[in-house]
């Protein structure tokens, strides 16, 4: 991997860097506010490159957790009190009881930072 990101990667990654605790933004979320890409490029980028970024805050729009990371991920949403619900019963005899986000609740628009 190269020591320089690509463009798009790097302002992906500071918009994740601008994510507040607590609050989240989706892959399409992301994309609208660069006005570029969707929703998997952002998820790309993310596989690629946002591990040393706030990863847990750039989710999935139905608030599932990231699958292979949810332990990790739950740890980060409840020291930083992020809305969860409880997981749809069919998805609790599955995943261990694993709650989601609460999108709705937890969902921040980018208000009060500049666009990158």
């Amino acid at each position: 991997m190269s020591a320089e990101l690509p463009e798009y990667a790097e302002r992906v990654l500071d918009v994740a860097e601008l994510i507040p605790p607590g609050r989240v933004m989706t892959y399409g979320d992301i994309a609208e506010w660069l006005g570029e890409g969707g929703p998997r490029q952002v998820g790309r980028v993310m596989a690629l490159y946002g591990g040393a970024a706030p990863w847990w805050r750039v989710v999935r729009a139905d608030g599932a957790l990231l699958p292979g990371h949810e332990l990790r991920a739950l740890e980060h949403y409840r020291a930083e009190a992020t809305p969860l619900r409880d997981a749809p019963r069919a998805a609790r005899d599955t995943d261990g009881h694993l709650p989601r986000l609460d999108i709705r609740r937890a969902r921040w628009d980018g208000g009060g930072g500049a666009h990158v």
